[in-house]
């Protein structure tokens, strides 16, 4: 395993509540992805795959938005491969990972059937082949932090469900064991009560009816499970992938906005109240990390 000891001596301390910035996501990803050795530069990758998830997901659905540079592949790129995928040619060579390939090939044999499926069970679908490779990964640290990310989002959204009696089998996204307990289970805890040490933290964060405040507990959470598993760490990959991680946390928090938090939370509690599921949908769109 490689040491950075010049790189990490140098980055600036971040804190959750001081709101400093030293780098944004994409500054860091340009000047530490060179400073990689050959085997860890995969592993710092998976983190921007998301972009490319979303930004392949909006290509598909014709969705007029702009084409994040965050993540590891062009739209040109993206587009080539979908060209392929259409015509039934050889695909061009790709950093496309296979998730993502077998994705679009998906859609668009859902699509050529006639088949209609709602956006955000695309949105699932792709989410659960995204963890599902994260938590794959051969470093034990990377595959931890994916599948905390998964756990934490499922188990909120089962709550959810169970409070408003909405079928949790549609909504939790599969990945693992945990994600079939939360589908399944009629226990109050899930099931879940020993083996997710994490789990009454998560439950009373639930009862957070303020949304950025729930937020907030959350990222402090992951923020703290960051700073224990990394404590022996301290020149290793992890903490240089754990850097990355907190930074896109101050970026996300630089970027929401007070009243907007307000109305999204609103209009998820008016809907609810009237039976809907779809601002349900909307809430795991915009806040399902």
């Amino acid at each position: 395993m490689s040491k950075y000891y010049y790189l990490i001596a140098g980055l600036p301390e971040v804190a959750l509540d001081d709101g400093r910035r030293p780098y944004t996501v994409a500054d860091f990803k340009a000047e530490v992805m060179p400073m990689l050795s050959a085997t860890d530069r995969p592993l710092f990758s998976c983190f921007f795959l998301q972009y490319d998830n979303r930004n392949v997901l909006s290509m598909l659905q014709h969705a007029e938005t702009a084409w994040d540079a965050r993540g590891t592949v062009t739209r040109d790129e993206a587009e080539a491969v979908l060209t392929a995928l259409k015509t039934e040619e050889a695909l061009p060579r790709t950093s496309l990972p296979a998730y993502l390939v077998d994705f679009m090939r998906e859609y668009l044999q859902v699509a050529e059937e006639g088949r209609e499926m709602d956006a955000v069970v695309w949105q699932d679908r792709l989410s659960a082949r995204y963890f599902r490779y994260a938590m794959g990964s051969k470093n034990a640290f990377v595959s931890a932090w994916y599948e905390l990310n998964l756990n934490m989002a499922n188990v909120l959204t089962a709550i959810t469900c169970r409070r408003h009696d909405l079928d949790r089998a549609e909504y939790v996204v599969p990945g693992n064991e945990t994600a079939e307990l939360l589908r399944t289970s009629n226990a109050r805890d899930f099931g879940l009560g020993e083996s997710l040490d994490y789990l009454p933290e998560l439950m009373r964060v639930a009862e957070e009816t303020d949304l950025l405040m729930r937020e907030r507990r959350l990222d402090v959470m992951k923020w703290n499970w960051l700073e224990e598993e990394t404590f022996f760490r301290t020149f290793d990959f992890e903490s240089v992938f754990a850097y990355l991680l907190r930074l896109e946390m101050l970026e996300r928090w630089a970027t929401l906005d007070a009243a907007a938090g307000e109305k999204t939370f609103r209009s998820m509690v008016g809907a609810l109240k009237k039976g809907s599921a779809a601002v349900l949908d909307e809430f795991k769109r915009n806040h399902t990390k």
